[in-house]
C-alpha cells in the first residue's frame, strides 16, 4: 500500500467536502463541513468551515504524509487575489497539521476532472446559476456566461425561476387561467393559487413576494419547474427546452463545432435524472455527435487526484484517475 496520501477539497457556498486517500485508491477520510466560499461567507467563516472538513477528513491520518492538496472553489481567482483570505486559508491549513502546499483551482476544472481524465474537453455545469469552459492540459482555457443572475445564468436554477414567475404574471395580465405550473408557482410565493377578482392585484402580490427577498432566490422554483415537465405540463416542458438549448448555446460559444473530445455536466440540474439533463444531453449529441458525454462525481477525489497527477512517482495519471475518483452513481 502506499504510504503518499493526498488531499482533496470541494469548496462550496453550501458545504465543504475533504478527502484523503493513498495512491492506491484507498479512502482514508472524509469531512464534511458547512459552505467555505470567502466570496459568499467572508474570509474567517470560510477558513473555518475549511478546517473542521479538514480535521475530520484527517482524523486517522499522520497529516505529515500527507504530500499534495487541491482546493476546488467557485471564484478561486478573487481568492488568489485577496491577500487577507488567503492568509486565513494559510493559517488553517497549519492548524490542520499540514506542512504540504494546496493549489486553489477553479470549481468548474474539478468538476471537469470528477467526470473524466481526459486533457482537453468541456465543462458545463447548471445549478444556481449556469457556466461552461473549456480544458486545455486540464487547465481552465476559455468560459462561457456564468455572468451572475442579473447579466446571465442563461438556462440555470434562477432562469426557471425567474421564467416561471414572469410566465404567471404574463397568465395574470391576459385574465387567463394559469396553468398548472403557474398554479404551484403562485401557490409557492403567496400561499394560494386562488386569484383575485381583479387579477391585477394577485399580479402585484407575486411582484412583492419576489422583491421582498434576494433575487437569487428565484431559484428555489426550479424544482417546481422540473417537476411539472416530468408530468408533462406544458409550460414546464417548453421551458425545459428553453433551457436546454441556451446552455448549449453557451456551449458552443467556446467550443468548435468539430471536436470530439469529451463535455462534462455538472450541477444538480444536469447529474440527476432530470428532463433537463435529458434535453441537454439530446441538444450536446445534435451539435458533437461523436463527443462522449460524462456526469460529475465526486469532487473532491477529483480534486486529490488533480493534486496527486504531478508526483513524480505517479507514471499514468489516467489509471490514477480510475483508482481515485468514483464513477457518478
Amino acid at each position: 500500500m502506499s504510504d503518499t496520501v493526498v488531499v482533496g477539497l470541494d469548496v462550496g457556498g453550501t458545504s465543504t467536502r475533504a478527502t484523503a486517500l493513498n495512491l492506491d485508491g484507498v479512502r482514508l477520510g472524509d469531512g464534511r463541513a458547512g459552505g467555505g466560499n470567502p466570496t459568499s461567507h467572508g474570509a474567517e467563516r470560510a477558513a473555518a468551515e475549511l478546517l473542521a472538513a479538514l480535521r475530520a477528513a484527517l482524523a486517522e491520518v499522520d497529516p505529515t504524509r500527507v504530500r499534495a492538496s487541491v482546493i476546488g472553489l467557485a471564484g478561486a481567482g478573487r481568492l488568489l487575489a485577496d491577500p487577507h483570505g488567503r492568509d486565513a486559508f494559510d493559517r488553517a491549513w497549519a492548524e490542520a497539521g499540514l506542512a504540504c502546499p494546496y493549489t486553489v483551482h477553479g470549481d468548474a476544472l474539478v468538476a471537469y476532472a470528477s467526470g473524466t481524465a481526459a486533457p482537453d474537453g468541456t465543462v458545463l455545469i447548471a445549478g444556481t446559476g449556469a457556466i461552461a469552459a473549456q480544458v486545455r492540459d486540464l487547465r481552465l482555457d476559455r468560459t462561457a456566461d456564468g455572468h451572475g443572475w442579473l447579466l446571465g445564468d442563461a438556462g440555470s436554477g434562477f432562469w426557471l425561476g425567474r421564467e416561471a414567475v414572469r410566465r404567471l404574471l404574463t397568465d395574470l395580465d391576459r385574465a387567463d387561467v394559469p396553468g398548472a405550473l403557474a398554479r404551484r408557482v403562485l401557490t409557492e410565493l403567496t400561499g394560494t393559487a386562488e386569484v383575485a377578482a381583479r387579477p391585477r392585484a394577485t399580479a402585484d402580490a407575486v411582484v412583492q413576494a419576489v422583491t421582498r427577498r434576494p433575487p437569487v432566490e428565484l431559484a428555489r422554483l426550479a424544482p417546481l419547474v422540473v417537476t411539472a415537465a416530468r408530468e408533462g405540463e406544458p409550460t414546464a416542458a417548453a421551458l425545459i427546452g428553453e433551457a436546454a438549448a441556451l446552455l448549449a448555446e453557451s456551449v458552443s460559444r467556446i467550443r468548435p463545432a468539430d471536436a470530439t473530445d469529451p463535455v462534462v455536466l455538472g450541477g444538480g440540474l444536469l447529474t440527476g435524472d432530470t428532463p433537463l439533463a435529458t434535453a441537454v444531453r439530446n441538444e450536446l449529441t445534435v451539435r458533437w455527435p461523436d463527443a462522449p458525454l460524462h456526469s460529475a462525481g465526486d469532487g473532491a477525489a477529483a480534486a486529490a487526484w488533480l493534486a496527486a497527477r504531478d508526483l513524480p512517482e505517479v507514471a499514468d495519471p489516467a489509471a490514477l484517475h480510475t483508482r481515485l475518483v468514483p464513477p457518478p452513481a
